[in-house]
């Protein structure tokens, strides 16, 4: 069977550095907090030449203390997508707000033609996501939140590494929230994940996710626990020297995939300002069912991201709005196996097993 993902390449791969950068926490006795973290917080700036840099327990938290460095709270609004993971829009209600779904377009990303039209006075922010691995327009969101003085969220959890116009995913948005996930394209070794951007919104959302304090004792907010695990930390550290090569091997992967199977299925379209980098490699048929049993059925284990639009769960039902792209391709898409260590023979089988379905 090839499995959907493999947890163990990364690992593997960089074995040497991660068995070190762990034994180097054991022997300091630094667990939470500290200069390891500074050190983690520095190396993912200098990567994607962001202000600054607030490492956190998860990328759902990333996304709450973003959230809550730009003050969104009760009576605010914030535009975001129903077509992500849960924690896109829950972070939204955890603060309070209301979550206002927009429809997406052909990238699977906010639809900004429909954006302006979604904008009240209790709108205070724009978080969109950078579904599968690329952005949408920066620069038209970007100009959107400045006419009408809103703050500016990114979910990169699938897009770190991604470059928009030369510009890294870190630097693109007021605050840029990320999740080094396990199965993320830069993973640790359990959840972690941080906020990179504006530096005067960074200071806020360091005291956010250590209880909202400032010094030890002098509490300035109310705040939550969302400081990152000292060992997540140094694992993400370690294994972003080899971030680049793994990323470039996926996309090697992705353009063989669309090169063979572009006549037969709808493929990832890639948008023209940067080089995918493939969280997940996602195509569209009308059969999905068949073809994710089809493939099972050669020993290949597939997913679908995401099952359910969030707007359309009992949760989220006091915010449903009609959302028809949303709700038409939910049942259309797949995700195939794509990471760096598959084999040329399991890529084939794969692409074999797809175009004779």
């Amino acid at each position: 069977m090839i499995p959907f993902t493999d947890l163990q390449s990364q690992y593997q791969d960089a074995r040497q550095d991660i068995d070190a950068a762990i034994a180097r926490v054991i022997k300091e006795n630094s667990f939470i907090t500290g200069p390891l973290v500074e050190e983690v917080e520095e190396s993912l700036i200098k990567y994607t030449g962001a202000e600054a840099c607030a490492s956190c327990g998860s990328g759902t938290t990333a996304l709450q203390i973003a959230l809550m460095a730009c003050g969104v709270g009760p009576s605010d609004e914030v535009i975001t997508v129903s077509h992500t993971f849960v924690s896109t829009p829950e972070a939204v209600v955890n603060c309070g707000a209301t979550p206002v779904f927009c429809d997406i377009d052909e990238y699977y990303h906010m639809d900004l033609d429909q954006v302006e039209g979604l904008i009240t006075p209790q709108t205070k922010a724009i978080l969109w996501v950078d579904t599968y691995g690329q952005t949408p327009d920066i620069e038209r969101l970007a100009e959107l939140a400045k006419k009408h003085n809103l703050y500016t969220i990114a979910d990169a959890a699938h897009s770190f590494g991604y470059s928009y116009k030369n510009k890294r995913v870190g630097t693109l948005a007021d605050l840029t929230c990320v999740s080094f996930n396990p199965v993320k394209n830069l993973g640790a070794m359990g959840d972690a994940g941080c906020v990179l951007g504006r530096a005067d919104l960074i200071e806020r959302a360091k005291m956010f996710r250590n209880h909202g304090r400032n010094t030890r004792f002098d509490y300035e907010y109310i705040g939550i626990n969302a400081r990152i695990d000292n060992m997540q930390a140094v694992v993400v550290q370690a294994k972003l020297k080899h971030f680049d090569r793994w990323v470039a091997r996926k996309r090697e992967i992705a353009k063989y995939y669309s090169n063979n199977l572009s006549n037969q299925f709808q493929v990832p379209l890639e948008r023209s300002w940067g080089d995918h980098s493939f969280y997940v490699y996602v195509i569209e048929t009308d059969k999905r069912d068949a073809l994710q049993k089809h493939l099972y059925d050669k020993g290949i284990q597939t997913n679908i991201h995401y099952a359910n639009p969030c707007h359309t769960t009992q949760a989220f039902s006091p915010w449903y709005r009609k959302l028809p792209k949303t709700e038409r391709r939910v049942d259309r898409i797949l995700s195939i196996p794509l990471y760096f260590s598959l084999t040329d023979s399991q890529i084939d089988h794969i692409v074999d097993s797809l175009r004779n379905f």
